[in-house]
């Protein structure tokens, strides 16, 4: 297991541990304080399985040769652990914590499975993301999906340090 891996695990334990001691009261508060954002969440897959789903699962997870399940794992915040371990089932999460104990022996995000992302609810940064080759498909196949903004709001899809390893990559 490496330090990423590591970081991991511990948040997923510390979460787990957090929510059992919950009464079932305060875990219903909780659930119903995210109801939003899974919403939120819910029309943002919705939009990616409409517009982006034939592209990202043959260019990704068939090929194995996703932008952003590559490396060790993702940016995942603590906030994407709790709603995470809120929607799954305790053997989803055990789970994550049999694969998160392992060595990760691809070059490849931890969490991707051969049917995709082994999250019940993905991490947001996940969830946002998508690769210039995946925008380029469907933008061409479906112009008004890309409506051309860029704003320096959009720190981790333009920032140099990935805009470089994506040229390195030849990924434009």
């Amino acid at each position: 297991m490496n330090e990423y891996q590591q970081e991991q695990l511990e948040a997923l334990k510390t979460v787990r541990h957090g929510l059992l001691r919950l009464g079932d009261s305060d875990l219903m508060k909780l659930t119903e304080k995210v109801s939003d954002y899974m919403q939120f969440r819910q029309s943002v897959d919705g939009f990616l399985n409409r517009h982006f789903n034939d592209v990202c699962t043959l260019t990704c997870y068939r090929s194995r040769t996703s932008a952003c399940c590559s490396k060790d794992g993702i940016i995942t915040f603590f906030a994407d652990t709790v709603v995470n371990a809120l929607h799954a089932t305790p053997a989803q999460l055990d789970h994550l914590e049999t694969v998160l104990g392992r060595v990760n022996g691809g070059n490849r995000c931890v969490y991707l499975g051969s049917d995709g992302c082994i999250w019940t609810v993905r991490p947001v940064v996940c969830a946002m993301f998508l690769c210039d080759r995946a925008m380029n498909a469907v933008f061409s196949d479906e112009p008004g999906v890309n409506l051309g903004y860029r704003s320096t709001l959009m720190h981790l899809n333009l920032s140099p340090g990935l805009l470089r390893v994506k040229k390195l990559a030849g990924l434009k």
